[in-house]
């Protein structure tokens, strides 16, 4: 299992957490700061399946597309050794 973290900008948030829900991610968003001048980002946590983070990664890029030098998402992909519903 993996825990991917996705931090986008305020303005992008919506879009993203709708796509990654309509390809069935469950999503959780955090409200952050971070950056130049301290903008508004969310940070997004999705627990997912190892199998499964090329498709995760290409929600992301197919949602968010980027422009020759602007890049509008951080990802981590990080493993998850114990995970527990309680």
């Amino acid at each position: 299992m993996k825990m991917m973290i996705v931090i986008v900008k305020d303005n992008d948030a919506d879009i993203l957490t709708q796509a990654f829900t309509a390809s069935n991610f469950r999503v959780t968003r955090v409200a952050s700061t971070g950056g130049f001048l301290r903008s508004g980002v969310v940070t997004m946590l999705l627990g997912i399946e190892d199998n499964q983070v090329d498709s995760a990664i290409q929600v992301v890029r197919d949602s968010l597309p980027t422009k020759a030098d602007t890049k509008r998402a951080t990802l981590f992909v990080v493993p998850v050794n114990h995970f527990e519903q309680i």
